[in-house]
């Protein structure tokens, strides 16, 4: 496979990723992807193979993925391959955890699973209480300057919470990195409510996460072929059925792209919006579809068409 050189930079921390991350969620994820029936541990490292094979350096991961599997798979490959990559990884502020010495403590036990000094971007899972965004910032910025951290991110963070964050850090002379959100054609809330423009006036990278809707924009669901599990309450049969004009024109201009699918078409939108999708992969065929999506631009037009056809099915739910 030939690389495809495709990097921007993330904030403004000097680090550059690929402009598609891997998105590590269902690795050892057993409750919501089934890790351990219809895939494993080969089919993983098979995906992590492909995917820095064809150019990609960022590996997006957390704390709870599988309850620590994520990061000891990340861990094991990065032992075996030595790849030149930015990892990132969060700290989830569960209820139980008051200090922050917990979230130090909690930054190791996640450097030791994935087998590193220290981390490019580690991010607060959730603003949830009943510690402070403030608490939890000062500490990352102890971390920061103890080397362990080389920027600093959020997620799920609304704008009052990001602006909060980005105050505390400023404090430390430390910019607040990035902002992973759910984003994708289906969910475009972040333009709507002033959040990616606020993340764009303060130079602060969105990173979208399940860019492809949990699979939804691939077109290989239909009304007749709904997910599983808890994916199919979340997306009923009613809006498969919404959703298929869209489909159709994505296919209709990935043709006019060498043959794209929708899911890539799905994720350049997602890059022309200027930002970074972190798309799954449980497999080396689904790494290299996602990367499929780098290397090229969908046309002003294209991206405008896309925007109405969405926004459409999006104010009718």
């Amino acid at each position: 496979m030939n690389p495809i050189i495709d990097v921007q930079n993330l904030g403004s921390s000097g680090l550059q990723v690929s402009s598609i991350g891997l998105g590590t969620w269902a690795w050892g994820d057993r409750f919501l992807w089934g890790y351990g029936n219809n895939y494993g541990y080969n089919d993983i490292a098979d995906a992590f193979d492909v995917y820095i094979n064809m150019g990609g350096n960022f590996i997006d991961t957390a704390e709870f993925y599988g309850y620590g599997k994520s990061e000891q798979f990340i861990g094991d490959f990065i032992k075996q391959k030595k790849p030149n990559l930015v990892i990132a990884s969060k700290f989830m502020p569960y209820p139980w955890r008051l200090r922050g010495q917990d979230l130090i403590r909690a930054l190791k036990q996640s450097l030791k699973r994935l087998s590193l000094n220290n981390i490019d971007l580690y991010q607060i899972h959730w603003p949830f209480p009943p510690v402070s965004i403030e608490t939890w910032c000062n500490t990352l910025a102890e971390c920061v300057k103890e080397g362990l951290i080389k920027a600093v991110g959020v997620s799920n963070f609304n704008v009052s919470q990001l602006l909060r964050a980005h105050k505390t850090l400023s404090k430390h002379n430390i910019s607040l990195t990035s902002n992973q959100v759910e984003y994708h054609l289906l969910n475009r809330k972040i333009e709507s409510n002033g959040l990616f423009q606020q993340c764009k006036d303060l130079g602060i990278s969105i990173i979208a996460y399940s860019p492809l809707a949990q699979g939804l924009l691939t077109g290989k669901y239909t009304p007749d072929n709904v997910p599983k599990g808890i994916r199919g309450t979340r997306y009923p049969q009613k809006l498969l059925h919404e959703i298929e004009p869209l489909i159709q024109r994505m296919r209709d201009i990935g043709r006019e792209h060498d043959g794209k699918t929708p899911g890539q078409v799905s994720l350049n939108w997602i890059i022309c919006k200027g930002a970074i999708p972190i798309p799954g992969a449980k497999s080396g065929f689904q790494a290299q579809q996602n990367c499929g999506s780098m290397g090229w631009r969908l046309s002003e037009d294209e991206v405008n068409v896309l925007d109405r056809m969405s926004s459409e099915i999006n104010n009718h739910r």
